[in-house]
């Protein structure tokens, strides 16, 4: 029988990610201290993997953002909530991890609370941005709020909520796919359109009018785009196939499934969806200009409510105050403003030098305040708070 029961929830690709780190270092912290630990919870494929790791959910299609898109899914979602809530009743966890994904984590939390299992919350919702009500709520049903970026302390100094920064889990993702043999070639334009279908669909053709007009300007540059999966690699391939078949001249683009860390390292500027990508990109010293595009409903609902936080929507220019990658959102994204963005980025453009720069400090301020990993520090904080009372390394009775 294990000691401890731990559940982890995430629904979205950079959830998923940091969850399947932390079940690793929560079963290495439990080996190390002699004690066994049950670890179950709803994830994607890369938590799916993880061995012994009970995948009670499977959340790969589940990332979805936008009310229209969200609404689309809606029975989908209420009927993995109550299967949820009522595994989690009946098996009654020591503690529930919730990564990120606010819409649906918020409702778990209030189930949870009720039914008085703790809540550990890892990687907090973005409540500096949109929802501030939610600070007050996470503080009253959360027993614990892991942070990934050191800003956020200050989020809830004034609450009774402990926040504790343990570092971003991509300085050390990035570190592990890094490789010395890669030369950066500075030819190499990187396209990634994000990993929902509804960014493909919003963001391809602005793109690829974007890679058209930038060939034409610089017939040097080579184009990839990088895809997360097959299924968003078969939706990028209809678009590019469309836009060949309308202009033979079309230039080539090479399409690529899984290899996004080898092209943030090879390419030398990109183009790419707002999201956990440009962080990597960042951390990998790939200089972006970054684009989104939703719902037309979804943003005027959103314009009520999202202040945007430091006056950017973009990670990387929140992250260091300042704008580092420049960004482009709903009808600015459109080659007649990305163009000119992306040349002040290419070798030998105005803004390059200050963005490498940023790029590096961006980094620095990621990095977890001790030695050890942020996946390693947000275990041991999870394990605190699992198993106060348990001493390392027991006696077997006798």
């Amino acid at each position: 029988m294990e000691d401890k029961n731990l559940w982890i929830i995430a629904g979205e690709a950079s959830g998923d990610m940091y969850g399947a780190r932390l079940a690793r270092e929560m079963q290495n912290l439990a080996a190390e201290k002699g004690r066994t630990i049950r670890l179950a919870g709803m994830g994607g494929p890369a938590m799916g993997e993880v061995a012994g790791f009970d995948r009670l959910v499977d959340s790969t299609e589940l990332g979805v953002v936008g009310v229209v898109e969200i609404l689309k899914q809606l029975f989908t979602f209420i009927g993995i909530y109550f299967k949820l809530v009522f595994r989690a009743r009946k098996e009654r966890p020591d503690a529930v991890v919730l990564i990120d994904y606010p819409g649906f984590n918020l409702m778990f939390l209030f189930a949870m609370f009720i039914s008085r299992i703790p809540v550990i919350w890892y990687v907090c919702p973005q409540i500096w941005a949109w929802g501030k009500w939610r600070k007050p709520v996470l503080a009253r049903l959360c027993s614990k709020m892991l942070v990934i970026f050191p800003f956020e302390v200050d989020v809830f100094a004034s609450t009774p909520l402990q926040a504790e920064f343990v570092g971003h889990p991509l300085i050390d993702l990035m570190a592990e796919k890094h490789d010395n043999t890669i030369q950066r070639d500075v030819r190499c334009i990187l396209l990634l359109p994000g990993s929902r279908t509804m960014e493909i669909t919003r963001l391809m053709k602005p793109m690829l009018a974007t890679v058209k007009e930038l060939s034409k300007r610089h017939p040097e540059l080579w184009f990839v785009l990088s895809a997360p999966r097959e299924k968003i690699a078969s939706l990028c391939r209809k678009y590019y196939d469309e836009a060949r078949k309308a202009d033979p001249d079309f230039p080539e683009i090479k399409l690529v499934t899984g290899e996004t860390a080898y092209y943030q390292q090879l390419a030398g500027t990109g183009l790419a969806a707002s999201g956990t990508v440009t962080v990597e990109s960042a951390i990998a010293g790939l200089p972006l200009v970054v684009v989104y595009r939703m719902n037309w409903i979804t943003i005027l609902l959103a314009s009520l409510v999202v202040k945007l936080y430091r006056g950017f929507f973009g990670m990387v220019n929140i992250i260091v105050n300042r704008t580092l990658f420049r960004e482009f959102l709903q009808h600015h994204v459109c080659p007649e403003e990305l163009v000119p963005a992306m040349e002040e980025i290419l070798p030998g453009g105005p803004r390059r030098a200050e963005v490498k720069a940023g790029m590096a400090e961006m980094t620095r301020l990621l990095m977890p305040e001790s030695s050890s990993s942020a996946s390693r520090q947000a275990a041991e904080a999870c394990w605190k708070a699992i198993s106060p009372e348990l001493p390392d390394n027991p006696k077997k009775d006798e």
